[in-house]
């Protein structure tokens, strides 16, 4: 099985937890994971491969330098890392013998096995991934997405094959130049511009974020302008998500926060040689904030689906900014 990360050095310590997460839940068969960094020193990849080879993996490091050397044109990703654009490259940059790769964010946990999900018939589409419901359904027709799904990019199983038969990155780096290398959710929005109507969607098990905690399944069913999963479905997948994404500003690295998954995320990480590191101070009051919300909000999910919507471009403002 093949394995995809991109990460810089600050977010190393969620990387190496995420990796040991597969580790953990894949034990047999062989994984290989190709880590694409852009400034990781010496000592950084010497712990890393040290760690992953000493739990009978493989690991494969590929750096990437610039990132802004792989476009042709200026980009705007809003305050994210340039990073997030590298996995419209893979199948330029990863070796040719890779025909199918799994991509996880480093800010996600595996929880069970890989297995079904890497042998998903992908029914002649170049990648799969997770509807998002709750994604605007403005910016949805902005992107030509207008009753159909929008979906996340935080894990992504490509058929690399096909996306090289295909073209699939030019593609969607196309689409990305001809909005002036700016969207408002970056790589995600060109993933999904690019391929309307040309992806595998996967059970929110393989990417469960708390958005799926903080909603009732009649809400999404309600909300969403395509054909949602069954109810059934919905329950089963929130009763034991494979991974966990950890979306938003509640993660486990924080100090104070009540993620449902945090434990997973801390048990991963002390396996690591970054036992302990990567941990953020100053969260306590914004989560004893967000805790209060999340009750008062709870029996009212339009209300607070209208707050949260209306936020998110505030706080991409503010990160830009930073």
């Amino acid at each position: 099985m093949d394995i995809v990360y991109t990460f810089n050095r600050a977010f190393l310590p969620q990387a190496a937890a995420s990796i040991a997460s597969v580790c953990d839940s894949n034990e047999t068969g062989e994984l290989c994971f190709y880590l694409l960094y852009t400034d990781l020193n010496d000592t950084d990849l010497h712990a890393l491969d040290g760690y992953i080879r000493g739990r009978g993996a493989k690991a494969d490091f590929i750096r990437i330098g610039d990132v802004n050397g792989l476009f042709d044109f200026d980009f705007d990703t809003s305050g994210w890392n340039p990073i997030v654009l590298v996995r419209l490259c893979f199948e330029k940059i990863l070796p040719e013998e890779v025909e199918r790769v799994l991509y996880l964010d480093g800010d996600t946990i595996v929880r069970g096995s890989l297995e079904s999900l890497w042998n998903t018939d992908m029914e002649a589409h170049p990648i799969a991934a997770v509807p998002e419901p709750t994604y605007a359904k403005e910016r949805k027709a902005a992107l030509g997405l207008s009753g159909l799904p929008y979906c996340n990019a935080g894990v992504l199983l490509f058929d690399l094959n096909r996306c090289r038969r295909e073209h699939t990155g030019d593609k969607i780096i196309q689409f990305l130049k001809d909005h002036g290398g700016k969207l408002f959710a970056n790589d995600q929005d060109a993933i999904n511009g690019a391929l309307c109507g040309n992806i595998h969607f996967l059970p929110p098990a393989y990417n469960y974020c708390n958005i799926y905690d903080q909603y009732p399944w009649r809400f999404f069913n309600r909300l969403t302008d395509y054909p949602y999963i069954t109810e059934e479905e919905y329950i089963a997948c929130g009763k034991n998500p494979v991974i966990i994404h950890y979306l938003g500003e509640e993660r486990p690295w924080r100090i104070g926060n009540h993620h449902r998954f945090r434990e997973d995320y801390e048990k991963a990480l002390n396996e690591t040689p970054w036992k302990g590191q990567g941990m953020e101070q100053g969260w306590r009051v914004y989560f004893l904030t967000w805790d209060v919300f999340n009750l008062l909000t709870k029996p009212f999910p339009q209300l607070r689906y209208r707050i949260i919507t209306a936020m998110i471009p505030r706080m991409l403002q503010k990160r830009t900014k930073k």
